[in-house]
């Protein structure tokens, strides 16, 4: 479903892909993300995605009430904290997609698919 919001000069459709796009731009600022996971339910593979097709990595939902929750599958640094970086990028996802689609952020599920060393 569409986020929409009433307006006094109109209504405003927010689509799910553009809150994913803008999730998974934050979401790669944060210290720690290597990136986005696809996986690939058939073999069970996961694939580190480029940065063009980030939103592949995202699940976004949106409530009748306009509530958004967004699920994460990414990729971790060798050797950092899975939970200081789970902290960092729900506190950095949650406040900036608010302040940029004007949805409240309810839940934010974050999946870590792999670990990746980083050159």
């Amino acid at each position: 479903m569409k986020g929409c919001m009433s307006t006094d000069h109109g209504i405003i459709t927010i689509d799910q892909e553009v809150i994913a796009k803008y999730a998974g731009s934050v979401a790669m600022e944060c210290f720690g993300i290597v990136g986005m996971a696809a996986v690939n339910v058939k073999d069970g593979l996961v694939h580190l995605l480029k940065r063009a097709s980030l939103t592949r990595g995202i699940q976004v939902d949106v409530s009748e009430d306009n509530h958004v929750k967004l699920d994460f599958h990414i990729i971790v640094a060798y050797g950092v904290s899975i939970s200081a970086v789970t902290e960092n990028l729900i506190s950095n996802v949650k406040y900036r997609v608010e302040e940029f689609a004007g949805m409240p952020v309810d839940k934010i599920n974050i999946y870590i698919e792999g670990v990746r060393v980083i050159d």
